[in-house]
């Protein structure tokens, strides 16, 4: 079966500084894989590289179910199925979430269905207070990140990249993001969690943990291996 993000021996480069040096990973649908490593490691470019960050010179290949991303705009992207969460989501002042849920609307094959599914997201995950607001415009992180799961939910894309969606939290508002987060798995859907530390998998169950360190992936396994982590830390695997 075809996979939801497939990458395959993908290499990135930014100017002379080589960065990601033959990436393999497989992030079949219905599941939520997690990619942890230290500061350097790699992650945010792969990141920048799935999504489609210029400046980055890549080769290699990435594939959400089976459509090539490489060599595609980040609006091809976008339509073949990739989804980004931020880090840091940026404030748009002047344009409200149900004005970008509307020009979204548009792109739906079916907008009534669409509007459907706004309707039923928006009261589980009590974004309606939020919608004629500028988007993220004087949110609290874990309100900005709620958002983002919430558009998520409603644009039901293939395969969805969380860069870092803990950063900046507090632990109430890392446990409501991972609850919401398990909450959308779906079997047309595979995630792929960045992040740096493992108090969000304590609200996760990850199907698989990946450890990237020096622009490759150098272990893979399940939860055991993110209590290796928090007892050894990176340096095991340098």
């Amino acid at each position: 079966m075809t996979a939801a993000l497939v990458v395959d021996d993908l290499h990135a480069r930014l100017g002379d500084l080589e960065i990601l040096r033959g990436v393999d990973l497989e992030v079949p649908f219905g599941e939520i894989h997690a990619l942890m490593g230290p500061n350097g490691s790699g992650k945010s470019t792969l990141c920048h590289v799935l999504t489609g960050k210029e400046e980055y010179a890549a080769s290699g290949s990435a594939r959400v179910a089976d459509v090539e991303l490489l060599g595609k705009s980040v609006d091809e992207r976008a339509r073949a199925g990739l989804f980004h969460a931020f880090q840091y989501p940026v404030e748009v002042p002047g344009v409200t979430l149900d004005d970008l849920l509307g020009e979204l609307a548009l792109l739906a094959d079916d907008p009534e269905d669409f509007w459907r599914r706004v309707d039923e997201m928006s009261e589980r995950l009590r974004m309606e207070p939020f919608r004629a607001r500028a988007i993220n415009v004087g949110l609290s992180g874990g309100e900005k990140k709620r958002s983002e799961m919430f558009q998520l939910a409603v644009l039901s894309p293939r395969a969805a990249v969380l860069d870092e969606i803990d950063s900046g939290l507090d632990i109430d508002a890392v446990r409501e993001v991972a609850e919401i987060v398990e909450s959308l798995r779906s079997p047309e859907l595979g995630m792929l969690l960045i992040t740096h530390y493992n108090r969000i998998l304590r609200y996760l169950r990850p199907d698989r943990i990946h450890v990237m360190v020096g622009g490759r992936i150098v272990a893979s396994g399940g939860p055991e291996l993110a209590e290796r982590l928090e007892a050894e830390g990176y340096e095991s695997f340098q």
